[in-house]
């Protein structure tokens, strides 16, 4: 759970999830949210909620900030060519108050550390 305000314009914020950090985006020009890992797979840095926002062909992403790594926010393919994926989530909004629909957070470690091949993630959030 997020105040919807604490979540920038066109913009994204880190969130810890047990020992997982997530990323909360509001796309505010497309009337959108999304919600992610915050770990860039290229090189496991914790930076997705502080990426640009964007549209491919039609695709809402994110740039990682440092390598320009870009992600589809709906699906988490890899759009820059390579063969990674980051893990999405469900969000709704309700009464001001950002939902992401979650696993129990030892189950969601998991998921994430299989997805990238194992990961980080004991790094405190942003």
């Amino acid at each position: 759970m997020v105040d919807e305000h604490a979540v920038p314009r066109d913009g994204g914020i880190a969130v810890k999830y047990g020992k997982v950090q997530l990323a909360v985006f509001n796309f505010s020009s497309r009337g959108e949210w999304y919600a992610t890992q915050n770990m860039c797979p290229h090189r496991q840095d914790m930076v997705l909620s502080r990426g640009i926002i964007g549209d491919h062909s039609g695709k809402p992403k994110v740039a990682c900030p440092l390598h320009k790594k870009t992600f589809a926010l709906d699906s988490g393919e890899c759009l820059s060519g390579e063969d990674y994926k980051i893990g999405t989530f469900p969000v709704q909004v309700t009464g001001g108050i950002v939902y992401v629909q979650l696993p129990p957070a030892e189950t969601l470690e998991a998921q994430l550390c299989k997805l990238n091949d194992g990961c980080e993630t004991d790094t405190a959030a942003e």
